[in-house]
């Protein structure tokens, strides 16, 4: 798919089926995510691949008691991407945007389905959360960036139409 097709059509998607993406393909999604821009080069982003399910509806639970909800947050998506970036570096935030917004459009390019999942920051500073990156043995200071769900996806929202008077032309 065309880079600048791909950046138009991709969207976010809340309702998956159960067909689970394969590790090719997760991978590719990955790789795309690891060649994000980062401050200095310094590539300060972990991603946590995660397709067990067991891990998978633990953050869900996480996820939605934070969120207060009686849905599962991540809308039955069978993989999960989380961005981890290392608070040490100034530029943690946005180089960890970056990674997720490189697997959305990646995904989207291979057929996949995704959607950023919020609330990453606050499961990754509770102490369960804190618990499954000892478990994974992750040390460091990371905060959550966001997860990235991927699988494919049983709806096709339209786009919105672009709001008007956003670009200001100075010449």
């Amino acid at each position: 798919m065309e880079t600048l097709e791909t950046l138009k059509t991709r969207r976010s998607h809340r309702k998956y089926s159960n067909q689970m993406v394969s590790r090719e393909t997760i991978e590719k999604i990955i790789d795309a995510g690891l060649y994000a821009p980062s401050g200095m080069g310094q590539q300060a982003v972990i991603i946590l691949a995660i397709t067990n399910k067991a891990l998978r509806d633990q953050l869900s639970e996480m996820n939605r008691k934070i969120g207060g909800w009686d849905f599962d947050p991540f809308y039955e998506a069978p993989v999960v991407l989380v961005v981890l970036a290392d608070t040490t570096r100034p530029t943690y935030i946005y180089d960890g945007s970056l990674v997720m917004g490189n697997l959305m459009n990646a995904a989207h390019s291979l057929g996949v389905d995704s959607c950023w999942i919020h609330r990453a920051k606050e499961e990754f500073e509770s102490e369960e959360g804190k618990a499954i990156l000892k478990k994974l043995g992750i040390s460091g200071s990371y905060e959550g960036i966001g997860h990235c769900i991927l699988g494919y996806a049983l709806d096709t929202p339209d786009a919105a139409p672009r709001k008007p008077n956003r670009v200001v032309w100075v010449e």
